[in-house]
Order: structure tokens, then C-alpha cells, then sequence
């Protein structure tokens, strides 16, 4: 197996998204919908615009997948304060179960990841992988 950086990233997200949407079989979301809803638990009301940057999507593919959303209920799109130009991303009822049901897969795949680690060395990754995040982002 190659150990280097790039490829246990890469296998790891792969694994990450396999294991995500094996859990979330029942639901029928879509690969880039977990994602948006695990951004909006926190950040319910945002315009297209943050959830693109704070999901790192680009603009045009967020759009197709909030109409989706939106078809199947999960979201609603609104005007706030008359203002045309952006429209606010709100979780509707059913999204917020869809929510859940994400926010409970991912916690069971950190569950797995981090199984027979240390809390310590929990800690000590997650403030490296942080450093290693920002650095990486500082060019973007």
C-alpha cells in the first residue's frame, strides 16, 4: 500500500464518502447533499454563495444540487428583507430529519476512524490536520 500524504487522503475521503452513503442508502441522497446539510445545521438561513465556500463547491454545481434538495423537499429558497438578488437556503422539516440521519453517519464513521485511539492522539491529529488545512488554504 502507498503511504504517502496525498494517497491516504485521497483513500480515506473515498472511504469516507463509501461508508456515508452505504449508511444513507435509505434516505437517497445524493453524493454532494450530506454535505450541504451537515453545513446548514449550523449555518440554516446562508446564501448560496457561503454555503459554495463554506462546502469548498463550486457555484455552479451548488446550484443543481439545492434544486434537487429543494424538489424533494429537504430545503426551501427565500428572499429576505426584498432583497432579489440572494436568495437565503433554509432546512425544512424533512431536511432537518435528513440532517440527523447525516449528522448520526458521520458520527458513527468517527466512531470507526478513531477506534483503539487515544484521546490524546485524537486531539494531536486534529490539531495537525487543522494546521495542515490552513496551509493549504492560505494560496486558494
Amino acid at each position: 500500500m502507498d503511504t504517502s500524504f496525498h494517497y491516504l487522503l485521497m483513500a480515506n475521503q473515498a472511504l469516507i464518502h463509501k461508508g456515508l452513503l452505504s449508511s444513507l442508502k435509505d434516505t437517497g441522497l445524493s453524493l454532494g447533499q450530506p454535505k450541504i446539510l451537515d453545513y446548514l445545521k449550523d449555518h440554516d438561513g446562508s446564501n448560496q454563495k457561503e454555503i459554495a465556500q463554506g462546502c469548498h463547491i463550486e457555484a455552479a454545481s451548488l446550484t443543481s444540487v439545492l434544486g434537487r434538495m429543494e424538489e424533494r423537499g429537504m430545503i426551501e429558497r427565500k428572499m429576505l428583507n426584498g432583497n432579489r438578488r440572494s436568495l437565503y437556503v433554509f432546512l425544512t422539516e424533512k431536511g432537518k430529519k435528513m440532517q440527523t440521519a447525516v449528522e448520526r453517519g458521520f458520527s458513527s464513521l468517527e466512531e470507526k476512524a478513531f477506534a483503539d485511539i487515544s484521546e490524546e492522539e485524537q486531539k494531536l491529529f486534529m490539531d495537525t490536520f487543522i494546521k495542515i488545512y490552513e496551509n493549504l488554504k492560505r494560496d486558494l
